[in-house]
C-alpha cells in the first residue's frame, strides 16, 4: 500500500469515526428516529454530501453503531462465562465486567437501551440479531460446563437468554446511575444472577 493510499484510508476512517461520534453525542438527548442527517454532519463538521461516502442512510449509520456498541462486550462476557471456578466469584466478575463496560462505553449502552424497542426497524433488527448472536455465544460457554451435561440445547439456550436479558437490563440501569445507585444496582444484579444460577443447578429438564 502506498503512503498516499494509506493516508486516504486513515482520513476516511477518521471521517467515519467523526460521524459516528457526532451521532452518539446527539443521541444523548434524543431518539435515533428523530435524528437528521444534516444535524449529524453539522455536528461532525462535515458537508451533507460527505455523509454518503460512508453510509447509505441514517439507518446504515445506526446499524454500524449497534455493531460497535455490542462487539466489545461480546469478548468480555464470553471470557467471563468461559471461566471455571467458584460460582459466587464468577457472578461477581460478570457484574463487574458489565459495570466496567458501562463506564467506558456509556453512550453506546444508552443507545442500545433506548433503541432496542425503538422506531427505526433496521436498527431494532440489528440489535435483535446481535443479542441473538450474543445468546448463542453464552449458550456455547454454558454448554461446556459440567452442570449442563444433561441439558438439552433448547434449555441451555433458554438460560443463556435469561443471562443476556439480565445483563442488558443491568447495563441500561447502570448507565443512568450515580455512584450510590451503581452500587445498589450491582448488588441487586448479583443477587438475581445467583437466583438464576441456583435455579440452573436444580432445574429438572424434561
Amino acid at each position: 500500500m502506498s503512503h498516499t493510499t494509506g493516508v486516504r484510508q486513515a482520513q476516511k476512517q477518521q471521517s467515519r469515526r467523526a460521524l459516528m461520534d457526532a451521532a452518539l453525542q446527539l443521541l444523548e438527548h434524543q431518539s435515533f428516529s428523530s435524528l437528521g442527517m444534516r444535524e449529524v454532519t453539522r455536528e461532525a463538521g462535515m458537508s451533507p454530501a460527505g455523509f454518503y461516502r460512508h453510509f447509505r442512510d441514517l439507518a446504515d449509520l445506526g446499524v454500524a453503531l449497534v455493531e460497535e456498541a455490542l462487539d466489545s462486550l461480546h469478548a468480555m462476557v464470553r471470557a467471563a462465562f468461559a471461566e471455571q471456578g467458584d460460582p459466587e466469584e464468577l457472578i461477581d466478575h460478570a457484574v463487574q465486567v458489565i459495570a466496567d463496560h458501562v463506564r467506558e462505553h456509556r453512550a453506546h449502552v444508552r443507545f442500545i437501551a433506548r433503541e432496542r424497542f425503538g422506531g427505526v426497524r433496521p436498527v431494532r433488527e440489528a440489535i435483535d440479531a446481535e443479542l441473538a448472536r450474543f445468546t448463542d455465544e453464552v449458550a456455547a460457554a454454558l454448554a461446556a460446563q459440567p452442570v449442563s451435561a444433561k441439558w438439552s440445547p433448547e434449555d441451555i439456550r433458554m438460560v443463556a437468554q435469561l443471562y443476556v436479558d439480565h445483563m442488558v437490563l443491568t447495563a441500561a440501569a447502570l448507565q443512568e446511575a450515580d455512584a450510590e445507585g451503581e452500587r445498589r444496582i450491582a448488588a441487586t444484579a448479583r443477587r438475581q444472577l445467583r437466583l438464576i444460577s441456583l435455579g440452573r443447578h436444580h432445574w429438572m429438564a424434561d
